[in-house]
């Protein structure tokens, strides 16, 4: 069966239980035709919030699968900050909106109760080394807590066993949270998951700012000011295209030049282990591949980036 599927027409189905959510799929699954030939589920995870780049990763998953799943769920076990729990924006209604445009057949909406129904887990998932750099040194838990509901959410949402044809499972992941997307990818690798995640290229406004949910609270003048990031990676991607070397320390001093952005982090990594790579950063030309990372603070909005190098 091809897996270039039209956008639906329909509204999507919106379910609570991963009982409900496991008939719709096998639902979902069954009415496809001719019966018994090969299909594909697609999985996008989300927090709600949902903006244009959320839009392009789900019509993305909508293209490649028969059948697309996309889960709204605020995850508690990754917030350091309760006062960021119960601030962080529930907007259900705008988001059915922004999905049934996209195309998702199933939107899975479950309560704290539905995913951890005896409260906080005692036998949880350790991000390890991978989790305590960067995003997790300034955000400590923030990557287990991530794990740990991405995990139930990859289970919840596998093919039914009683679906009577093979079924190829795919998750969705936005590229912009690059080491998530490490995270995830070494879980589903070092537990077996039968699932390909997949990620989707950052969506960025006209003058290269990275979509976010927060980018809803700076103000003008402060997104002005945020281009800086985009501005420092595209200098040093320009050198490693170049196969120059890349003397991160110009880039930096791009922030320093800006009063109201705060640089966390600034650094290039092996895109697969989060390795620093110091080496050809400074005197030899660029080889190979890498991941910029950077991190700063915007009027105290705390905005993350990346840009893959040698590709």
């Amino acid at each position: 069966m091809s897996t270039t599927a039209a956008p639906a027409l329909r509204a999507p189905h919106i379910v609570t239980t991963t009982a409900e959510l496991s008939a719709a799929i096998a639902r979902e699954i069954e009415a496809l035709a001719p019966s018994g030939t090969a299909a594909t589920l697609g999985l996008v995870p989300t927090m709600g919030a949902l903006h244009s780049g959320h839009e392009s990763l789900v019509s993305t998953a909508r293209e490649q699968n028969d059948v697309l799943v996309v889960s709204i769920f605020v995850n508690e076990l990754q917030f350091n900050d309760e006062h960021d729990f119960e601030s962080y924006p529930r907007t259900l209604d705008a988001d059915m909106e922004i999905l049934a445009r996209a195309g998702a057949d199933i939107v899975f909406v479950p309560g704290d109760e539905e995913v951890y129904p005896d409260g906080r887990p005692l036998v949880k998932i350790d991000s390890g080394a991978l989790g305590e750099k960067f995003e997790g040194a300034s955000r400590p838990g923030h990557f287990d807590g991530m794990l740990a509901v991405v995990a139930k959410l990859l289970h919840y949402s596998m093919p039914p066993a009683s679906v009577g044809r093979p079924v190829a499972y795919r998750a969705y992941f936005g590229a912009k949270d690059a080491q998530q997307l490490v995270l995830i990818n070494r879980m589903v690798a070092d537990l077996n998951y039968p699932v390909d995640v997949r990620s989707v290229p950052i969506m960025r406004t006209a003058e290269g700012l990275a979509l976010s949910s927060r980018n809803q609270l700076l103000t003008p003048e402060q997104a002005k000011a945020a281009l800086v990031i985009h501005r420092a990676l595209l200098l040093v991607k320009e050198r490693a295209d170049r196969h120059e070397p890349l003397y991160l320390e110009d880039a930096v001093g791009l922030f320093e030049m800006e009063p109201q952005v705060e640089l966390d982090y600034f650094e290039l990594v092996d895109p697969r282990t989060l390795q620093e790579l110091a080496f050809n950063c400074q005197d030899t030309p660029f080889t190979g591949e890498g991941l910029l990372l950077v991190a700063a603070k915007v009027g105290g909005v705390r905005l993350i980036d990346n840009m893959r190098l040698g590709y």
